[in-house]
């Protein structure tokens, strides 16, 4: 046994425990500027996701709003995942392809959100990681379709793979659905899974994917 790997966050590869970290500080920085108001921040005027059409759009934004979340609980929610499902990727990846793949699927979510937003003429911004844990999570069911998860409501097991697609379901649902004041970016969501099946379907045709066997 490693002895040098103790504590919660000895046993994290680096990429899982610097995102951990750095969402947990710009929250945390976000809360001290205005956020616990339900003010937005000027971190957040500056770098959530504004409609393609707003003037407070600016490209950056595409990368750096999924580093942003808008409760204690959004924050702790994404961050769970990355931590549960992130770091098994990570360890099966490594370090740059698991980088790579998490900031790609975030970026396809924010995309997807910026057509959206467009075409619905909705003025709100984005923030947060959720895209990028729903490519993790789409990952996680394509190479572990069989590991059976422990749901909260209600406490049942379930397969990886159905949980995803079950999931997935639910957002497709949700995002069609006419749900004024739901407040919750399903498309992006969506667009985050859909990328990050492209990016494994791509990895599994090159030889790429380590277990890659897609819900099998």
């Amino acid at each position: 046994m490693n002895q040098n790997n103790t504590g919660f966050m000895g046993g994290i590869p680096p990429v899982t425990r610097n995102l951990l970290i750095i969402n947990a500080l710009i929250f945390f920085a976000q809360y001290l500027l205005g956020i616990n108001k339900g003010q937005f921040s000027i971190i957040d005027w500056y770098c959530a996701l504004f409609p393609i059409n707003s003037e407070y759009f600016f490209p950056h934004q595409i990368i750096t709003y999924m580093f942003l979340h808008g409760s204690i609980g959004h924050v702790f929610f994404n961050m769970f995942a990355v931590y549960m499902f992130g770091r098994t990727l990570e360890m099966v990846w490594g370090s740059k392809k698991f980088f790579i793949y998490y900031i790609i699927t975030g970026i396809g979510a924010g995309a997807a959100q910026l057509i959206v937003t467009y075409l619905t003429g909705s003025p709100y911004p984005t923030v947060g990681a959720s895209g990028a844990v729903f490519g993790i999570l789409v990952a996680f069911g394509m190479l572990f379709p069989n590991v059976e998860l422990m749901l909260i409501f209600p406490p049942i097991p379930i397969k990886a793979k159905w949980f995803v697609i079950g999931y997935g379901a639910l957002e497709l649902f949700l995002g069609f659905a006419d749900r004024a004041g739901d407040n919750v970016a399903h498309f992006a969501h969506l667009g985050g899974l859909f990328v990050g099946l492209i990016i494994l379907l791509y990895w599994r045709k090159k030889g790429f994917m380590t277990n890659g066997n897609i819900f099998k």
